[in-house]
């Protein structure tokens, strides 16, 4: 993640040994350097200096392969280069003689492509131990879902720009303090003044403001533990004695917990910072980030309103549209646009603003749809309504008092199955036909690929991410497209529709029962409400694409509550692009890997067919051979490239 400059560097000054925690969203501080074991007997303790580090990103997952420069500063000692360990871990030591001087210092520095540059200016202050040095390399770029760090310093350093007696600042400690601020905010020298702000505050430990105005010059100046480690100790004394309560070290942690993706975290130190100010924009305004990360979308749209009104920058307005739509509030994410726009030109607007006027556009769309009653011609496919009843051995049900049972078992079976579904790869065979009508044998073509698909870790709700690689792991998208074929994709996610974030967006109703493959099964109807539904399919052809909505059938076991077989149509024909239909099949089976105690349910067997523009289409995915895959794959494939259909 990039905080805002290119080169920027990572400082950890580091004199103190101590270890620190908080308990707040049972999250815990990263230990700082300190004595971590004895070396072997018979050395010379004296003069022997262990060094070991570990190397890991903002969520704790190690780096290896990352190169560490040490070079010792405060004697005549030669540098060193290593490699960290697929650990993240490195190790070296140091026979010196310091007589005369005082602790052992060095400059670290630790590079990897795809990460900023840490740095660590580091002092031990005593020999014969090992020397545990935590590391955070942070990956670019910046996120563009959350503040930029240079948005948090500006928003909150000046309000600490001038402190006083009753802040805890003493007269002696006025001076430096000052001295810190100008090479801070006059001179943009962060790193110039963390020397006198740890001044100050080792001579005013109660200063709970200077040491707030410390951690926010280490985390410009890039010292992420030292910033996070001052922030937390500032939060403790503040639980401990409320009346010292102020919200810049609470929102700094807040929005360094959403930084961490765990907006969880930082939404409870928010709400502890609004305690102490109301109105403080920058709280408000990152609460409400948290809640529209965490979809939960009137609490968005309520914090992100009061920001507003306090004063907010008007790109908050665009965080609140985000909310208004997920509520469903169409009109006001309309009315909230055209303030925002204010009567600019949208095609020269930034694209983040572009994609969002495409999706309230878009919103326009469906609901002119699907607001419209059923045009003429249009097939009367409706299974809520009008379900195929006539399937052998259903057992029709009486009634819907099961119905909701049924949803919330299968709901809690859908979201732990994509909470642990491990990263995976199968052999895909797809074989695919144009059924033309006059001729006897289709045109078909078949392919193999290794499909990938992993659950990569979002704040925000469940989801996958599927390659396509050739069988010697490079990138691959279909062929056939130039041919008349179609490609198709994302059957792993189909199952979502079913889970508990998403069940409020789809009508469901019980069937019945049925025996599938000797395995009683309840069978569930859906149908996805146009206007609420986030959850959307593509169907493209050649520059155009449309957003489609679907309706089906879930065969559900009556003991295991997993899905064995799913069915889905369009809701309705899309005229646009002439689709008439549109449908999937899905046949789910059982996978048990080595290293995997759970059983998994995967599609093992897929077939799509399409009535379009006149033509028939029919694909038929065939998986097999699954195996776990470490994540590290997905640098392999790079990103997945977009899925299309036969152009016209």
């Amino acid at each position: 993640m990039c905080w805002g400059l290119v080169m920027m560097k990572l400082i950890l000054r580091i004199h103190v040994l101590f270890a620190a925690a908080f308990l707040l969203g049972g999250s815990a501080l990263a230990q700082v350097v300190g004595p971590a074991a004895t070396p072997a007997q018979g050395l010379n303790l004296y003069n022997m200096w262990f060094i070991q580090g570990r190397v890991k990103t903002l969520q704790g997952d190690p780096v290896g392969g990352a190169k560490v420069s040490i070079v010792p500063v405060n004697v005549s000692a030669s540098p060193r280069s290593l490699l960290t360990d697929p650990q993240g871990e490195f190790r070296t030591d140091y026979s010196l003689n310091l007589e005369g001087v005082k602790g052992f210092t060095i400059d670290l520095k630790v590079v990897k492509k795809g990460y900023l540059r840490a740095h660590a200016i580091i002092t031990f202050e005593e020999s014969g131990k090992t020397w545990v040095i935590p590391v955070t390399l942070r990956e670019a770029p910046e996120d563009p879902n959350l503040l930029p760090q240079a948005d948090l310093i500006a928003g909150l350093a000046p309000r600490l720009k001038k402190l006083t007696a009753a802040d805890g600042l003493s007269a002696a400690g006025e001076k430096d303090y000052a001295r810190g601020v100008t090479e801070f905010l006059e001179k943009r020298s962060s790193e110039r003044a963390v020397p006198f702000f740890t001044k100050v505050i080792h001579q005013d430990a109660s200063c709970l403001p200077c040491r707030t105005m410390l951690a926010v010059a280490e985390l410009d100046s890039g010292d992420w533990e030292g910033a996070y480690r001052n922030l937390a100790d500032v939060f403790d004394k503040i639980m401990a004695d409320h009346s010292l309560g102020r919200p810049e070290p609470l929102v700094a942690l807040g929005t360094m917990e959403s930084w961490k993706h765990n907006p969880k975290n930082a939404a409870a130190y928010l709400l502890e910072a609004l305690k102490y100010a109301p109105q403080d924009v920058l709280a408000l305004q990152e609460l409400g980030r948290s809640q529209l990360l965490l979809r939960n979308w009137p609490a968005a749209d309520d914090f992100l309103g009061k920001a507003l009104a306090a004063g907010a920058k008007p790109e908050i307005c665009l965080l609140r549209i985000e909310a208004l739509l997920g509520e469903d509030q169409f009109q006001a994410a309309d009315q909230e646009m055209a303030r925002y726009l204010e009567g600019r030109d949208v095609k020269k607007m930034p694209l983040a603003v572009r994609a969002l006027w495409m999706k309230i556009d878009n919103r326009k769309k469906i609901e002119a749809d699907y607001g419209k009653g059923k045009s003429k011609g249009e097939e009367a496919l409706d299974y809520l309504h009008h379900p195929p009843l006539e399937m052998e051995g259903l057992q029709l049900a009486t009634d819907q008092t099961q119905l909701d049972p049924i949803l919330s078992a299968v709901g809690k079976t859908v979201a732990e199955s994509f909470v642990n579904f491990p990263n995976t790869s199968s052999l895909e065979q797809i074989h695919q036909e144009k059924l033309q009508r006059k001729r006897k044998t289709p045109d078909t073509l078949d392919q193999k690929f290794r499909y990938l698909c992993f659950a990569p870790v979002q704040s925000w709700g469940p989801g996958f991410d599927e390659y396509r690689t050739d069988l010697f792991g490079r990138q691959k998208t279909p062929e056939g497209l130039a041919d008349g074929f179609m490609l198709t994709s994302g059957f792993a996610s189909a199952a979502l529709v079913f889970h508990p974030q998403y069940q409020s967006q789809a009508e469901f109703r019980f069937l019945g029962r049925q025996k599938i493959n000797g395995r009683e099964t309840y069978l569930v109807a859906y149908a996805q409400r146009p206007t609420k539904a986030l959850l959307t399919g593509a169907f493209k052809s050649g520059d155009t694409s449309v957003t489609t909505f679907s309706q089906g059938l879930a065969w559900i076991d009556s003991q295991t509550y997993q899905i064995t077989r799913l069915r889905s149509d369009l809701l309705k024909p899309v005229q646009e692009l002439n689709l008439q239909r549109e449908t999937t099949e899905i046949a789910y089976g059982e996978v048990h890997f080595k290293d995997k105690a759970a059983v998994f349910w995967v599609p093992q067997q897929v077939t799509v067919t399409v009535d379009w523009s006149s033509r028939h289409l029919r694909n038929q995915h065939h998986y097999s051979d699954f195996k776990l895959f470490h994540v590290d794959a997905t640098e392999k494939v790079g990103a997945p490239k977009e899925v299309a259909r036969p152009s016209n």
